[in-house]
């Protein structure tokens, strides 16, 4: 483990023999994921309305990628890329169409590692910190709730969800009696970790987890989460639209466009040297404070393609400032030949028929970010 285990810490570690694949078996394995919605008249299929024959919305398109053990993953992306749907499908809310979902060599949902005993693993922290709790339920009852649903004591459920309200810095004696309303922001959030760290998850999925939150408060909760990675060894997928938040706390970084990956690697090997347009274009709108690196221009024109009718050839090319016929007719893959990380995009591809390469960007991405606790100081 990463930090010291004392008497209250011990009950919330993961128990060793969960760790079946050892540190070098990814955590999670992503392979040709696939989740279409079906429509039908324009309107989504319900369970007593017939499916239409071949008309879908590409949520996610064929995705395949890891997870590490203890690293931070990123996941970014224009909105509707389908960044929420692949933590739905992570956390089997929804189940893909086609592909396969493996957690530490074992696959899930099989008879090895059942659905139950997978989410006992799999927890996952939503945007909306209100809507995620029960109004109904006190503070304490919400958390202890889950547990004592697995199976876990009521004494001891009661014991984690107090330990665990303490150390996100909520006194127990103070708000373990009060209903969500009587919350802020902030405190839901905290609330809402708390509730996903209760079964010892080894896997937490923050879906935009803390855009809700203003920049002090986001400080403190990220700084938090870090916190609680360390102590409880935990390894994270970060799904964020704030491309500084994504560099100060991720590891690597996967780029999401259209249902698929287009660019994944290191987080400073793609913010120093992005080799994707569409990751160039997400980098190039970040806000500067430099003024000799203002934007004047918009980096990036135009709506994303309808997912239901997508364009043939590469998704992007529409909107691509380094577009060839080519890339019209031919769908990249991932590769990693001249960007040594995996991109589609045919100019990282020899084979690929481009006629251009990535050239380096025009500003540098190169510094490190500040500590955003100290940033909000100044």
């Amino acid at each position: 483990m990463s930090a010291t285990v004392t008497e209250e810490t011990a009950m919330l570690q993961p128990e060793l023999d969960r760790d079946i694949g050892g540190p070098a078996q990814p955590l999670v394995i992503a392979r040709d994921l696939v989740k279409h919605f079906p429509l039908k008249n324009g309107m989504p299929a319900l369970p007593w309305r017939p499916k239409a024959g071949g008309t879908v919305v590409r949520a996610v398109d064929g995705i395949s990628f890891e997870v590490r053990k203890g690293e931070t993953l990123g996941v970014v992306g224009e909105s509707g890329c389908g960044k929420s749907t692949t933590a739905r499908l992570l956390m089997q809310l929804l189940r893909q169409d086609t592909g396969e979902l493996i957690f530490d060599a074992q696959g899930v949902g099989s008879h090895q590692l059942p659905m139950k005993r997978f989410r006992s693993q799999v927890q996952m922290v939503f945007q909306d910190s209100y809507s995620s709790l029960n109004p109904r339920l006190t503070i304490e009852e919400s958390i202890a709730f889950t547990p004592r649903v697995h199976g876990v004591p009521a004494r001891e459920a009661t014991e984690r969800a107090r330990y665990l309200l303490s150390r996100v810095g909520l006194e127990p004696a103070r708000f373990a009696g009060r209903y969500p309303h009587e919350l802020s922001g902030g405190q839901r959030q905290r609330v809402n970790i708390a509730r996903a760290l209760v079964l010892r998850p080894r896997l937490v999925i923050l879906d935009e987890a803390v855009s809700a939150l203003d920049k002090s408060v986001e400080a403190q909760v990220l700084n938090l989460l870090m916190d609680l990675k360390a102590e409880f060894d935990l390894t994270y997928v970060f799904i964020s639209h704030d491309l500084n938040v994504v560099r100060y706390l991720c590891d690597r970084v996967m780029v999401m466009y259209l249902g698929k990956v287009v660019e994944i690697g290191d987080t400073e090997a793609i913010y120093r040297n992005p080799a994707h347009p569409y990751t160039r274009a997400l980098l190039a709108s970040m806000p500067s404070m430099d003024p000799d690196h203002r934007t004047e221009t918009a980096p990036l024109a135009g709506d994303p393609p309808n997912p239901i009718d997508p364009p043939p050839g590469c998704s992007f090319h529409p909107r691509c400032a380094f577009a060839e016929p080519v890339c019209t007719r031919r769908m990249p893959v991932l590769t990693d030949t001249v960007a040594g990380h995996p991109v589609a995009c045919l100019m990282a591809d020899p084979a690929g028929g481009h006629g251009q390469r990535m050239p380096p960007m025009p500003h540098a991405l190169t510094q490190r970010p500040v500590d955003l606790s100290q940033e909000i100081c100044l």
